[in-house]
């Protein structure tokens, strides 16, 4: 049996359709394991108000982040993930939007006119999930955008990447998680005929920069002057520049997702830092009883440092599938009093991963 349903927080296909719920910059890259805007729309108006500081110990794509500087408030968000803190700051970042747009635009032109780049001395990583001209094109943009700095790099970045997604030498019904290279024409799921492997990349480099560029300018006109600080930290020893007013948080599910193993292609192209080693609940680590012990160590961890970082009595709001019952104790060690435990349901509309389930929302504030 569960709780009585909050009907704020559930929403059908026809009361929010999945324009609404991808709106502006939350699909400037696609991101697994993501909470929709509109929760956390839900929870500012409940707990917060403009001027004051959220903080998200969970980054992850920047939901929380991006709502929050819609809302008028300031926003702190920390996460282990180099790319999700890349991605998080594009996002949120104050564009001056005529030169991005030209510099996107010209980088494009510089790669499509120069050679595709020599990958012979790209990862054996690379050359296995990419044909030789996609990954050429891409490491040829690669090139151009090293010319670029500051958040129009970034920006460029993020180009690269969504492009490199859909690019891979994977089936079209299986971009979240391919287990292998697919190099022969196969029978597609999604199209309902035989389809093969992209072999380029260029015209995902074209199309992603034209829709990031649109997507940056329509958050333009929400965006307030409220500062968002993102950290490539730990959230179980991050130190915070300043003092929070309470926590808006969807924090990973024991043994579910790696997210630097979703995100593998710009970590291989970007040179970014890999901490995989230091997620927490990672699904490499799967869900044995002492891998879930460890999510409850860690959770604890991370809820009691930020709980020594906020004044007494703010909310905390997590997001949480909790069907394992783990988090009476994680609030209970971590000094964070739970005052209403709200039930939300899920249908997930597109996508393998289609299918509804139901979500608990903890209202807690700090003791």
């Amino acid at each position: 049996m569960y709780a009585e349903i909050d009907l704020e927080l559930s929403w059908s296909e026809e009361q929010l359709p999945q324009v609404e719920r991808t709106k502006h910059v939350h699909s400037l890259h696609p991101y697994l394991g993501k909470f929709i805007p509109q929760l956390v729309e839900v929870f500012l108006r409940r707990h917060f108000r403009p001027g004051d500081c959220v903080f998200d110990p969970f980054a992850g794509s920047g939901t929380t982040l991006v709502e929050a500087n819609a809302f008028g408030a300031h926003a702190v968000g920390c996460d282990i993930s180099a790319f999700n803190c890349l991605l998080s700051r594009v996002k949120t970042a104050a564009h001056s939007l005529g030169a991005l747009e030209l510099a996107l635009k010209g980088t494009l032109e510089e790669a499509r006119r120069s050679a595709p780049a020599d990958a012979s001395s790209a990862s054996a990583w690379l050359r296995s999930w990419y044909s030789e001209r996609a990954l050429g094109e891409l490491l040829a943009y690669r090139e151009a955008l090293d010319r670029l700095d500051g958040a129009t790099a970034d920006a460029a970045r993020v180009v690269l990447s969504r492009a490199a997604r859909s690019a891979r030498l994977t089936t079209h019904f299986d971009l979240d998680a391919p287990r292998a290279p697919q190099r022969e024409p196969y029978w597609c799921h999604k199209h309902r005929r035989t389809c093969r492997p992209v072999g380029e990349a260029m015209k995902f480099l074209r199309r992603y920069t034209a829709d990031t560029i649109r997507r940056l300018r329509e958050f333009a006109a929400l965006r307030t002057p409220a500062e968002v600080v993102v950290l490539h930290e730990d959230a179980r020893r991050v130190q915070l520049p300043r003092r929070p007013s309470g926590i808006v948080t969807s924090p990973p599910y024991p043994g579910l997702i790696d997210y630097h193993e979703q995100h593998r292609y710009a970590y291989e192209l970007l040179a970014l830092r890999d901490r995989s080693a230091d997620e927490i609940g990672a699904a490499a680590r799967g869900r044995s009883r002492q891998s879930v012990r460890a999510y409850v160590d860690d959770m604890v961890a991370v809820l009691a440092n930020a709980h020594r970082q906020l004044p007494a009595g703010a909310p905390v709001i997590i997001v949480v599938n909790d069907s394992r019952d783990l988090y009476p104790e994680i609030l209970a060690r971590s000094r964070v009093r739970l005052e209403a435990r709200l039930t939300r349901h899920v249908n997930r509309r597109t996508g393998r991963r289609a299918g509804e389930f139901y979500e608990d929302v903890l209202v807690c504030r700090a003791a």
